[in-house]
């Protein structure tokens, strides 16, 4: 399968991608220290978190890799119930590791998915293998989110409605996906794009938007 996107547009988002999480692993690798102890003292327990997602699909395959990210949640969270969706003022959550989601530097682990190529720095969110067969089943167009697009640390639809708890969020999210694979036409459609992402994803840092 062909990429719809034009190649001046891939080679520029994928410089940028390069660029930005080269000053996000510098950030991160600052910031580390304080956050490990901080998440240690309030969980004891590995600081980094590792979990399968469902990352760039094509024609002929959908790739899988692990993203990374500060645990925010017990290392017991799922024992019981397995995978699961957050909910409001989750349980799950420790003190220290809802501040990080607040603030979205629980992500900050991510810049190296983005190194690695398994992600970019904005695209749709990557789905947990769990839960994919399922909203493939129930919403329409839901596998071709990530067609020829790698899933991104932020996006349209992560700035628009935050983190998915029910089906219906994540019907929301896949017209948000579709709409901003949209923008990728054209070098000015996208670096227009994606600069109010970022502008947007900053807002809800600063402002501890986050979920």
């Amino acid at each position: 399968m062909n990429s719809y996107i034009p190649t001046p547009v891939i080679f520029a988002k994928r410089l940028m991608d390069i660029v930005v999480a080269i000053t996000g692993l510098i950030i991160c690798l600052l910031l580390y220290p304080f956050i490990a102890l901080a998440t240690y003292i309030s969980s004891p327990g590995p600081i980094l978190f590792k979990q399968l997602r469902i990352g760039h699909a094509n024609g002929e395959k959908t790739e899988l890799f692990w993203m990374y990210k500060f645990r925010t949640m017990r290392l017991d969270a799922e024992a019981i119930s397995g995978a699961t969706w957050a909910t409001e003022d989750d349980p799950r959550v420790t003190p220290v590791g809802r501040f990080l989601r607040k603030t979205r530097l629980d992500e900050l682990p991510q810049f190296f998915n983005v190194l690695k190529g398994d992600m970019s720095l904005i695209g749709p969110r990557p789905e947990r293998p769990g839960f994919y067969q399922k909203l493939e089943q129930a919403i329409p167009f839901f596998a071709e989110r990530t067609w020829g697009i790698k899933p991104g640390i932020t996006g349209l639809a992560q700035v628009n409605q935050g983190y998915d708890r029910t089906i219906d969020d994540v019907r929301s999210k896949v017209a948000f996906d579709h709409a901003y694979a949209l923008s990728l036409g054209s070098l000015v459609g996208w670096l227009r794009s994606d600069l109010s992402i970022m502008f947007k994803t900053l807002i809800v840092m600063v402002c501890g938007r986050g979920q």
